[in-house]
């Protein structure tokens, strides 16, 4: 794995400034059952860091606090932590919005049998990962059989009432290019996504959410072996639109690692850049003192150029520009 935060320290991005607190991100560990070419947090089955039952009630406590709008779960596969299901239980019970961000598959893994009904009951959004259409691109990107593990995932989510109409159970579907290229039009790939996978397997959702492969961890070390680092980032910032920034979604998030450190960002989280680049060493959850948040300064590197290039990129897709 090739070191990625040296390539990235020195930048001409411009500052950027918190808002208010609306979504906390949390990462329950590394620990997944997949290992993606795409993935930014070099996620695997062999990866040990999960988070614990002490920093998983720190953040039931912050939540109980500060009152965010919105839970947002991530890993990994977040749902492989043993305290997943308490977490989301607990956090609905306080009338928090709950994103599982799911990569279909764990909804197939032995001993996962009834997660998907525990999603609905608790009306959990799912964001999952789906990085294309087509059979070949998601066994290439994601492993042999990962496609048709994905689309029996989704066809147990849509006879839950997920992605169908009239139904307050939402799933959105995330798109990741093949390699070091930006997505296309978010609104066209939809329709495209709709059409194949409504023909092709009868399957509905309600949104895709299009998503910048970001220069870190995996996919940046990747890009490293293969000599195209420097010709990536050239790509983002030749797009670089500056209407994104006010969109980004660093402004109004905190992502938390598996443990229990506080970052501007899931990006920044993987390279251990500081909350606000305060110091060289991470604030801890329980250290943070939320109220003097708002107008604080945000860590930013060169990978921001990711967020902001063509039609912008966050955790909920293509950002809205006006």
């Amino acid at each position: 794995m090739h070191a990625i935060r040296p390539r990235l320290e020195k930048h001409d991005f411009p500052q950027l400034y918190r808002r208010t607190l609306e979504t906390l991100q949390v990462n329950l560990g590394y620990l997944c059952n997949m290992s993606c070419l795409h993935c930014h947090v070099n996620a695997g089955p062999k990866r040990k860091e999960v988070m614990d039952r002490a920093n998983i009630d720190l953040v039931l406590a912050f939540i109980q606090a500060v009152k965010p709008k919105t839970l947002d779960l991530t890993g990994g596969a977040p749902e492989m932590n043993p305290h997943f299901k308490e977490l989301v239980y607990r956090a609905r019970q306080m009338n928090v919005h709950v994103i599982d961000r799911c990569n279909l598959t764990i909804l197939e893994e032995n001993g996962q049998q009834d997660l998907a009904e525990f999603l609905a009951e608790q009306t959990v959004e799912i964001v999952a990962s789906l990085p294309c259409y087509l059979e070949e691109n998601v066994d290439q990107q994601r492993g042999n059989g990962a496609f048709r593990k994905s689309i029996t995932a989704l066809k147990k989510l849509n006879r839950l009432g997920y992605g169908e109409e009239q139904s307050d159970l939402t799933l959105n579907l995330v798109y990741n290019p093949q390699g070091s290229a930006l997505p296309p039009p978010q609104n066209e790939l939809e329709t495209a996504y709709k059409k194949h996978l409504k023909n092709g397997f009868g399957i509905t959702f309600n949104q895709l959410f299009t998503m910048v492969n970001m220069p870190i961890q995996r996919f940046g070390s990747t890009l490293v072996s293969n000599g195209q680092f420097d010709s990536y980032m050239a790509l983002l910032k030749e797009n670089y639109n500056p209407d994104a920034l006010g969109s980004v979604m660093c402004k109004s998030t905190l992502s938390i690692d598996w443990q229990g450190h506080v970052f501007d960002c899931d990006f920044n989280q993987m390279l251990n850049l500081p909350l606000g680049d305060r110091s060289d060493s991470p604030i801890h959850l329980s250290q943070l003192d939320h109220s003097a948040l708002v107008n604080q300064p945000i860590a930013v590197r060169q990978h921001c150029y990711g967020c902001t290039a063509g039609q912008g990129s966050s955790c909920g897709g293509a950002l809205n520009i006006n």
